[in-house]
């Protein structure tokens, strides 16, 4: 009976979510901060959130972005990727409700991110 209970509950818990897995629907291999530097920014990743949190907002769900899978977040690119949504006039609180991070193969990723988004000045 609880393998049931566990397994409906798991299944509601995906309904609620739009999971999105950085290294399979955007690169393994993110660039640096600025679109004028290459493929694959965090210039342009800001922009991909931007898109799903909208996305979710209108579905009324969260966004699980995995981490696992990519080759060498920089600093630059996750500081522009989710500081830069501060910058873009989003509030903190909502980012961070949107938003669930998850990263097993660098679980340290989780607090970087989240401490960029805390440490970001929202002016432009």
């Amino acid at each position: 009976m609880e393998d049931i209970i566990e397994r409906e509950n798991s299944e509601n818990l995906r309904r609620r979510q739009i999971t999105y897995v950085i290294s399979k629907e955007y690169t393994n291999r993110p660039g640096g901060r600025f679109a004028d530097s290459g493929l694959y920014s965090g210039e342009d990743f800001k922009k991909k959130l931007i898109r799903l949190m909208r996305k979710a907002k209108r579905e009324g769900k969260k966004v699980v972005l995995d981490f696992d899978g990519g080759f060498g977040y920089g600093n630059s690119f996750l500081e522009e990727s989710f500081g830069g949504l501060v910058r873009s006039g989003i509030k903190k609180d909502e980012i961070l409700k949107t938003f669930v991070f998850k990263s097993k193969d660098e679980p340290s990723l989780v607090n970087k991110v989240r401490t960029y988004i805390m440490e970001a000045n929202n002016e432009k």
